[in-house]
């Protein structure tokens, strides 16, 4: 029994512990309310990693391979314009989305404490979003979860440290380097805890008043997401393979094992080997994949940045906030420069989900109430973040005119 148990997959037991909570909920309500320190000790912590992990993954990722993106130059230039486009793509598509199916609406997920005022509600202008982008103190910046203001303080530390020579350099490298790997570290420690958080926050949810109603908006927000992935695999990912003349059949053949290897662990990791062979053995040169792939993990996730824009609006419906079309942009900017870098954090996208709600004085009890769902929407963002990728290192072998399309033909002789 113990060597069954020792064997289940984190993805197994969350799905476990989703059961179990909204049998809590619905059994025990006054029980599962109670459960709400579980939840909110989780995201506490979740928090505590942001500032160190998303300082020393930028630092590392700018300067760190400095001298590789001189080396590859053209490939380096075009892989960033095209992981930009889409990845933009993907959040004003989510953003669309989810003002379109409005999940949070009429959920009773949270309300804004008296007295506070998110800064969301607040007028947006040049100035405001100047004064909120720049920082004074790094510390004052990291100590609030000021999530822009710690990006531009990184990013200008890592360009300065591109221009230092020689050992001080080495040092500081290798110091940020030892921070990033110690926090994926410290990240993994913590999500083994996820089945607990993920079993509160659902008991929480519905154990409350109206909970099975809640229950239904978390529901939703989850079609509200696999709604917006196969929007954007249609009317995105779909025309750009027919541009770049991807053949469409030997490709999904291609991915396919490696999808569904991300789909089922929800891991991008796990899928990533076998997803370099099969795109080498697609048609795309080595040295392309072996650059596009790891790089798209870092800038091109569009399934988690899509997530990320249905997830922060959805909060703020949650919670009776009403956004404006400026104020959202503003959350969209911040999204887009905070979720770049941390591909190799298990559940990446909820811990900069935090930061952002953080940063914007959001109430994070609907943030909490995602937990109990988030395996859900995982599993589709990973294997959209996999296709997404594999596909732009053929549209970037295409752009170089290095694409082997003979082997690709063989390719899909081979799966027919």
């Amino acid at each position: 029994m113990w060597t069954f148990l020792r064997r289940r997959t984190l993805t197994q037991w969350i799905v476990v512990a989703m059961v179990a909570g909204v049998a809590i909920g619905v059994w025990f309500p006054a029980f599962g309310v109670s459960l709400l320190p579980i939840s909110t000790a989780f995201i506490r912590i979740i928090k505590a990693i942001i500032v160190p992990l998303i300082f020393g993954t930028l630092v590392v990722g700018i300067a760190g391979h400095g001298d590789d993106m001189k080396r590859v130059g053209r490939l380096a230039l075009k892989s960033i314009i095209y992981f930009e486009v889409i990845t933009t793509l993907a959040l004003f598509l989510g953003l669309l989305t989810v003002n379109v199916m409005k999940p949070g609406v009429g959920a009773a997920l949270a309300a804004p404490a008296a007295g506070a005022t998110p800064l969301a509600s607040e007028p947006v202008t040049f100035a405001s979003v100047l004064e909120h982008i720049v920082p004074q103190s790094f510390f004052d910046a990291a100590a609030r979860n000021e999530m822009l203001q710690i990006v531009l303080w990184s990013v200008l530390f890592a360009i300065g440290l591109t221009q230092v020579r020689g050992r001080p350099k080495e040092t500081m490298l290798g110091f940020c380097e030892a921070v990033a790997e110690v926090m994926f570290k410290f990240t993994g420690i913590v999500m083994k805890f996820a089945p607990f958080a993920v079993a509160a926050a659902l008991a929480v949810t519905v154990g409350k008043p109206g909970g099975l109603r809640n229950l239904q908006s978390l529901a939703l927000v989850v079609i509200t997401l696999y709604v917006a992935l196969v929007v954007f695999g249609l009317f995105v990912l779909y025309p750009v393979a027919r541009i770049a003349r991807v053949p469409i059949g030997a490709f999904t053949a291609a991915v396919k094992e490696p999808a569904l290897i991300a789909f089922s662990t929800a891991s991008s990791e796990a899928a990533l080997p076998k997803a370099m062979e099969r795109m080498e053995a697609f048609g795309v040169p080595r040295r392309i994949v072996a650059f596009v792939m790891p790089t798209g993990y870092s800038f091109n996730l569009d399934g988690s940045t899509l997530y990320l824009s249905v997830a922060l609006i959805f909060v703020a419906q949650a919670s009776g906030i009403s956004l404006s079309l400026g104020q959202q942009l503003l959350m969209m900017l911040t999204l887009m420069l905070t979720s770049k870098g941390v591909a190799g954090v298990p559940r990446a996208s909820l811990v900069i989900l935090m930061g952002t709600v953080a940063s914007f004085n959001l109430p994070s009890e609907a943030a909490i109430a995602l937990i109990g769902v988030d395996v859900l929407m995982d599993m589709a963002r990973t294997t959209v973040n996999l296709i997404g990728n594999c596909l732009a290192t053929v549209v970037m072998a295409r752009w170089e005119g290095e694409y082997d399309a003979s082997r690709a033909v063989t390719k899909a002789a081979e799966a027919a």
